[in-house]
């Protein structure tokens, strides 16, 4: 069996890959391993489910409450809810685990499950790896220990909850955002009720789009993966900026009062000068991915401040802040991570800082966004390769090299194994869009070359 976690928890299409089998037996899975890793500590444990509004969501979420309840953990059922709620209220409720149902950005038919751990903190790798081997020992035939009568879990509506996670994103607001006009794009997803919510008691004036779910239209063209409603939506109604959630609102990216694309980059490079001036940008750093633009490094260079690089992946960023004790770091798709206030990408979160930054200073979204200028990033995906050989190919390094001594020190090269794919990926960056392309078209075919 291949490894059934992922970089951001089990997915796949439900009622297919991801069953309700499936979802019952990693649920009493985890509960054994969480207890025998000592999270429990002898007590009764307790348990926050959430999901995203997916029609699958609704079996899946049965068989995940089952599932707990059979081992012997109090379940709350918080319903549709944004991923980075479930994980504040994990923490915020001193619950001994969270699971979130969702396939994030990806298309209806797919679903997914994440588990958190006691605080809210994804699993780290080792215990994700245990329930594995734990659910397939029992799929294979060993007898779960069953408690019975008074022993087994019990499972309530937590309604509470959706009030407890607006109100924490009020709380940690540094300005209201009265006078700003605000198109929320919610993808028809996790956070329909909870972004206009927050937006709304904050002080802002909203209009919505893709805020009414209805289980099967959910990231159907709209959210963050789809901007074009958004910026048209900014435009037409005099907005001073938009923001755009995926399924499950772990990520937010916006668009200026002109309609123009405000990435997860940028949005970085606006909330580190605001928390630089607040004082509680630790360590003078930021930390993106090597997929960050390189605009954005030269911004914050310029600025003053260091940009410290991981892999490609928000649990990664989120690795390395931990680490280093930083306070902000995300990723170019809109994963931002403000761990004072979050354990994972809070969307809402994020646009309610981008836009109370826009009120405090009186400045236009598309202003604090120029602090950057991002460069043209070209990416070409080369399948049916041997990716294992991009790091010894000598032909390969001679390209990258002269490749690199062509675009100095406005550009650079990335060639990157996809984690799931037989494909290699080539990005390039340049000050122009057609040498970007030029050596980028170059270096793919010395990939397909040299690999193929």
């Amino acid at each position: 069996m291949g490894r059934l976690f992922g970089t951001d928890g089990v997915r796949g299409v439900a009622n297919a890959d991801l069953t309700a089998e499936l979802a019952l037996g990693l649920s009493v899975a985890a509960a054994h391993v969480l207890a025998e890793a000592g999270t429990f500590a002898g007590h009764r444990p307790t348990a926050v489910v959430g999901r995203d509004p997916r029609a699958s969501g609704e079996f899946l979420e049965a068989a995940v409450v089952a599932g707990l309840a059979s081992a012997g953990v109090d379940v709350l059922r918080v319903g549709v809810l944004p991923t980075p709620a479930v994980a504040y209220l994990t923490g915020a409720l001193g619950a001994d685990l969270g699971v979130m149902l969702s396939a994030s950005h990806n298309a209806m038919p797919d679903n997914g499950i994440k588990f958190f751990a006691r605080g809210g903190h994804k699993l780290a790798d080792e215990l994700e790896d245990r329930i594995e081997r734990v659910y397939e020992q029992h799929r294979t035939g060993e007898p779960w220990e069953r408690p019975t009568g008074a022993g087994v879990g019990r499972v309530r509506t937590y309604e509470e909850g959706f009030d407890k996670y607006v109100a924490h994103l009020i709380g940690v607001l540094p300005n209201r955002l009265d006078g700003l006009k605000v198109v929320l794009d919610e993808a028809h997803g996790a956070a329909a009720r909870v972004s206009p919510e927050a937006f709304t008691r904050a002080g802002a004036e909203i209009v919505t789009i893709g805020a009414e779910p209805d289980g099967l239209n959910i990231n159907d063209g709209c959210g963050s993966t789809h901007l074009d409603l958004l910026k048209a939506a900014v435009v037409e109604h005099g907005a001073d900026l938009g923001i755009a959630h995926d399924g499950d609102a772990d990520r937010c990216l916006a668009v200026d009062a002109q309609g123009n694309e405000v990435d997860g980059d940028q949005i970085l490079a606006v909330l580190a000068l605001a928390m630089r001036e607040a004082g509680t940008l630790r360590g003078n750093a930021v930390v993106g991915t090597v997929m960050s633009n390189l605009g954005f490094k030269l911004a914050m260079e310029r600025e003053g401040l260091q940009v410290v690089q991981t892999g490609v992946g928000d649990r990664y960023v989120l690795e390395s802040m931990k680490e280093h004790g930083y306070a902000l770091g995300g990723e170019q798709s809109g994963h931002v991570i403000i761990l004072d206030h979050a354990t994972t990408g809070d969307g809402t979160l994020t646009g309610l800082m981008l836009a109370a930054r826009v009120a405090a200073t009186g400045r236009t979204l598309a202003d604090l966004a120029g602090v950057m200028e991002r460069l043209p990033q070209v990416l070409i995906n080369v399948p049916d390769v041997d990716k294992s050989r991009v790091a010894t190919s000598a032909e390969l390094t001679s390209a990258v090299t002269e490749a690199e001594r062509e675009l100095g020190t406005t550009g650079r090269v990335l060639l990157r194994p996809s984690g799931t794919e037989p494909l290699v990926r080539v990005m390039v960056e340049a000050a122009d869009i057609d040498q970007a392309r030029s050596v980028a078209g170059r270096l793919a075919d010395v990939v397909k070359s040299a690999l193929g």
